[in-house]
């Protein structure tokens, strides 16, 4: 049935060339054209697992206490002291600029000129205050002096003020839209507005202005994959003289690289007709798109060069190359698109918008290289070899033949098993989540992380924030057991490896309640009656972020010392054990808001993803392989040197330090899709040559024959392609590059050696 499929299919097609190549060439006019409008994106909830229980947590109180997306910029004086006219001018000049960048929330702005950076001193009558920066302040020597007396009695040395006062902080809350256009905030161009109007404008020799938040790294790490063009122009010269090497003709270069090109169109027009855009991640589709269609395509000139060798016209050789490669490459590229279909199962924006590109990228080379190449090439006059230029490659498959033979096949086998377990120890310690301090995405190096280092090390707060929401009833902290109950869960998490100091209404209320009683140590307790603490809680404002308007909700914020995978796991597994135990009726300690929470969230949701998507992938391949080969044998024969693979690649991320994480948890699902070309082609002929009764190893010699050189080439280009990432901008996309370099070559050599060293012992027998 399939067969009368295939060959109908192709008899149409081939009597019908010119009218199909100008299907393509309309299409591929539309897409480009649907494609020159195709946008970077990179929304911050698409970084985060959305229906997450700790997200929902963050969502719901977003609005009254921020979220992760912050900014903080920090506005150093080099001369190591902040008094001085310059300096101060320049932070009021930062903190308006800010404030009035579309995109950020006014009333979350805060700094030295904030209305609410107040500070309170205990005087005879009672308490005084005011603002930290009085109305009618002037940069005179008394002017700057007097500010200096309110910073310290406002207790915000190591928050608004380095301290070591060398240089202030200004931070800011985004919101999910732009309020002048009503869109969603576009944060590639807030990124670059930051950049543009306050480093660009205020940093000179007497003034350095350090920038972080996700926005900003969002905007680095774009502004770093823009490199991905460099590496995709590196890659398709690369892939042309490899081609060239491999074909010996101008025109067998040119057409599988122009319709390997039309297959990165054709995905990108497709992107933009289904309404996503490219984010710093997914921007790195196209090029694995490219190197994927080039690699069917070598399969198909090959196959074309082996029928005209046998006496075939082009035009007949490639209508039998054709209907010989549309199964087994359909299968091959179906297998790749379903495999990274799988992907949408995980609770993440940004790798399901990767999954999509992915897969709408593979399927269509099924299209522009396994239909329009050999309609093209049919057109050309393609030349035998000479028939002695495949002497001395014959040799070597015939040495590499051995492998399924029974001798080697044992030793082959036995390596396997000794090297996939020592894998599967070293995989077993793989970690989830970053394992670097800073940015992840970024290099140790860049001025993010140089930024983040600085601000760090100068300010007693971190960018390592976990926020614990602790929802009640109003008016909740009007009571004492209530309070209690608060400090005492701050006591228990601040005393937890990994948190660096906390803050709290509890903890916040002790020190108001000592200022009402001469600042005494002694009276730095939570007052016992309802009157003396509303007393103490009426002196925090709701902008202090510690309560909101009814007192109903009243976060704990914990500043880590970083946000490694296992800082991570130990606090918020105290948290989990502490809220267990202090939940009631009428108190919850709620996980998780602030940027460590996001991380929190997306660690678990990649923890959870893995093994069904693991699953996922190879129970997709399995089906598929079993239907094109409607064999269990062979079907396992392609399966376990994938998962072989699969286990070395999580063993190298162990030794190399790698965590499993949003950017690293595709590349396990990419490799596969992508190394079980090598064994479906080279089993889709084996298979054949068994049927008949063939020997196993001279039934793999014939597939090496016909379709190894392909293979192996394929497995070079696509490694030498990927490996050009390693000198990426981009940590996250070096990785990926280490990462997919290692399975494309060892895939290719599990295709190799292993496949038919397993071949031998399932097919001992021919029939």
């Amino acid at each position: 049935m399939l067969d009368k499929i295939v060959n109908g299919l192709e008899s149409f097609l081939f009597r019908q060339r010119a009218f199909v190549i100008f299907a393509f060439v309309l299409v591929t006019l539309f897409l480009g054209f649907q494609a020159s409008n195709l946008k970077m994106d990179a929304a911050f909830v698409k970084n985060i697992p959305l229906n997450h229980s700790y997200m929902q947590t963050y969502l719901k109180h977003q609005k009254q206490f921020g979220g992760a997306n912050s900014i903080m910029v920090a506005v150093e004086d080099t001369s190591g002291n902040i008094f001085n006219a310059n300096f101060f001018d320049t932070l009021k000049q930062v903190h308006d600029q800010l404030f009035f960048i579309p995109g950020v929330d006014r009333a979350q702005v805060k700094s030295l000129y904030s209305p609410s950076t107040r500070f309170t001193e205990v005087v005879e009558d009672g308490f005084a205050g005011g603002p930290v920066i009085p109305a009618n302040f002037s940069t005179t020597p008394e002017g700057l002096e007097t500010v200096r007396s309110n910073i310290e009695k406002a207790g915000i040395v190591g928050r608004l003020i380095a301290e070591d006062y060398s240089a202030a902080m200004v931070t800011a809350q985004l919101m999910d839209f732009d309020p002048q256009t009503g869109e969603p905030l576009d944060t590639l161009a807030f990124a670059a507005q930051l950049e543009q109007e306050l480093r660009g404008q205020y940093e000179n020799e007497q003034i350095k202005v350090h920038i972080i938040g996700f926005a900003k790294m969002a905007g680095d790490v774009a502004e770093g994959a823009k490199g991905v063009v460099m590496f995709f122009l590196i890659a398709i010269l690369v892939t042309a003289v490899m081609v060239y090497l491999f074909s010996k003709s101008i025109k067998l270069t040119l057409f599988p690289l122009a319709c390997s090109l039309v297959a990165v169109v054709w995905q990108l027009g497709l992107l933009t007709v289904v309404g996503f855009g490219l984010d710093p991640m997914s921007i790195l589709i196209p090029f694995l798109v490219f190197a994927i269609g080039v690699s069917h395509s070598v399969q198909m000139i090959n196959a074309v060069r082996r029928r005209v060798g046998e006496g075939e016209t082009t035009k007949a050789a490639a209508a039998l190359a054709f209907r010989s490669l549309l199964v087994p490459g359909g299968i091959a590229l179906l297998s790749d698109t379903v495999g990274f279909m799988t992907l949408l199962a995980i609770d993440i924006g940004i790798i399901r918008e990767l999954a999509i590109s992915a897969s709408l990228g593979v399927a269509v080379i099924i299209l522009t290289n396994l239909i329009l190449l050999p309609l093209l090439i049919s057109y050309t006059n393609v030349k035998a070899l000479p028939a002695n230029a495949n002497n001395n490659i014959d040799k070597i498959w015939l040495k590499l033949s051995y492998f399924a033979t029974p001798k080697y096949a044992a030793v082959v086998l036995v390596a396997t098993i000794a090297l996939y377990s020592v894998g599967l120890q070293q995989a077993n310690k793989m970690k989830i989540g970053d394992l670097q301090g800073g940015a992840p995405a970024l290099h140790f190096d860049s001025r993010y992380n140089q930024d983040t280092f600085y601000i760090t090390e100068n300010f007693s707060i971190t960018t390592d924030v976990m926020t614990i929401i602790v929802e009640a009833f109003p008016e909740a902290c009007t009571y004492h057991d209530v309070l209690t109950q608060i400090g005492e869960f701050e006591w228990q998490v601040a005393n937890t490896h990994g948190v660096e100091s906390t803050a709290s209404l509890a903890s916040i209320a002790k020190r108001v309640n000592a200022g009402f009683n001469e600042g005494n140590p002694k009276w730095q307790v939570l007052p016992r009656t309802t009157a003396s603490l509303v007393q103490a809680v009426g002196q925090i404002p709701t902008t202090s972020g510690l309560l909101n308007g009814d007192c109903s909700v009243m976060p704990v914020y914990l500043f880590l010392t970083d946000h490694k995978a296992e800082t991570i796991e130990l606090v918020i597994d105290k948290v989990k054990t502490l809220s267990a135990q202090m939940n009631n009726d009428k108190l919850t300690f709620k996980l998780a808001s602030g940027p460590v929470g996001v991380m929190a969230a997306t660690n678990e949701a990649v923890a959870e993803a893995q093994l069904p998507m693991m699953l996922y992938v190879y129970g997709a391949v399995f089906v598929l392989c079993l239907i094109s080969f409607r064999s269990l044998r062979a079907t396992v024969a392609v399966i376990l040197p994938l998962y072989v693979v699969s286990t070395l690649a999580q063993a190298l991320m162990t030794q190399l330090d790698i965590g499993l994480a949003v950017s690293t948890l595709p590349v396990i699902a990419l490799g596969v899709g992508i190394g079980v070309d090598y064994g479906i082609y080279i089993l889709s002929t084996m298979a054949v040559k068994l049927r008949d009764g063939m020997p196993v190893q001279q039934a793999y010699h014939q597939a090496l024959v016909e379709r190894g050189s392909a293979v192996i080439f394929t497995g070079l280009t696509l490694a030498i392609g990927v490996s050009t990432w390693f000198f990426s901008a981009l940590k996250f996309q070096m990785d990926m590059g280490i990462l997919l370099t290692f399975m494309f070559l060892v895939n290719m050599l599990g295709a190799i050696i292993i496949l038919p060293a397993i071949g031998a012992v399932f097919w001992r027998n021919p029939r």
